[in-house]
């Protein structure tokens, strides 16, 4: 079992192509960088401001220490911290403990 995070973004109206862009260019890379695990990202099929974030991590102890080594982070402060910033009118997040077969089957989708 692994602890997945699902970050939900309701973004400010017109700027989802472009959120996709700097998450694409910018913030993913620095993610895979952390040795964050990016299970899927993307717009949402039903709206093109609305957006997605899905990662995985080994325990709930090992998500709160890598986001907070990776959201204190030189790179991210200075890199697309605030462009993400900017663009996000609402964020939810929901966590959940999900097998290997069903983390594999989001990643393929």
């Amino acid at each position: 079992m692994k602890t997945v995070e699902f970050l939900l973004y309701t973004l400010k109206p017109g700027t989802g192509k472009d959120f996709h862009r700097i998450m694409t260019e910018q913030s993913a890379p620095l993610h895979r960088l952390a040795g964050m695990d990016i299970i899927s990202f993307g717009m949402s099929a039903h709206d093109n401001d609305a957006y997605y974030l899905i990662r995985a991590y080994d325990s709930l102890s090992q998500l709160k220490s890598s986001q907070e080594s990776f959201y204190n982070s030189e790179e991210w402060r200075l890199g697309p911290r605030q462009a993400i910033i900017d663009r996000v009118s609402v964020s939810v997040k929901s966590v959940l403990m999900l097998n290997n077969g069903a983390i594999d089957n989001l990643r393929s989708n």
